[in-house]
């Protein structure tokens, strides 16, 4: 193993500790500093902005429905996120969770009913449960 053939031993490299483990995170001073909160508030601004084009029929119905049930998903977490017992912040972050399994319920149903195409919808709405999930499972496997 001559250190001619111009490739260095790597049993001989110092590791480069950063190279393999992500850096510390900060931890969030407040909800916003959240990514499940920011994804959650960018589904409820997509939501919105879906409803807008339903029937006039549906101002009331469905398009108020959606909405409702969007905006309970950050609206949880931001209430969670200063809760201090581990069950109490969880039991947010499981209410969030229903509120965006609700909605999930909402976008099959504006889907069926012609409303409007809502891959892009569910695909965020997907990106926020795991988020949700992971965050969830965070705070339970917490000491404090």
């Amino acid at each position: 193993m001559g250190s001619s053939s111009g490739v260095r031993s790597l049993e001989h490299t110092p590791l480069n500790a950063s190279l393999f483990m992500p850096a510390p995170r900060v931890a969030a001073r407040t909800f916003q500093d959240l990514v499940v909160w920011r994804k959650a508030h960018e589904l409820v601004l997509a939501v919105y902005s879906f409803t807008a084009g339903f029937p006039k029929q549906e101002t009331y119905g469905l398009a108020l429905q959606m909405r409702r049930a969007a905006v309970s998903v950050p609206a949880n977490i931001a209430e969670g996120f200063r809760r201090r017992g581990k069950a109490d912040k969880a039991r947010y972050m499981n209410m969030a969770e229903g509120s965006l399994e609700e909605s999930r319920y909402y976008l099959i149903l504006a889907q069926d009913l012609g409303y409007g195409d809502t891959g892009s919808l569910t695909a965020l709405l997907e990106e926020v449960s795991r988020l949700l999930n992971a965050y969830a499972s965070a705070i339970l496997a917490t000491d404090s």
